[in-house]
């Protein structure tokens, strides 16, 4: 991703498939935090690296893998 600045709070992540990742919380560093109130995580915040970005497609972050992908590579701690 070239410009993570238009990665904003509250757009909706999907997968290549289309399938719901998560929801935007907000990007720290080369990674983008999602909601842990989003029903897709569990209650915990979960983290992609902004190389999984493909595009910001009006309100939703679609990314290079498909859904179940980025939930097997997503973290659970920031890279500080």
């Amino acid at each position: 991703m070239s410009d993570p600045s238009v990665i904003r709070e509250h757009l909706e992540v999907v997968g290549s498939d289309g399938g719901h990742v998560g929801t935007v919380d907000g990007v720290e560093g080369q990674r983008v935090r999602l909601t842990k109130s989003d029903p897709a995580s569990g209650g915990t915040h979960h983290y992609l690296h902004l190389d999984v970005v493909d595009r910001v497609d009006g309100d939703r972050v679609v990314l290079t893998r498909t859904a179940a992908e980025a939930r097997d590579e997503w973290g659970v701690k920031s890279v500080g």
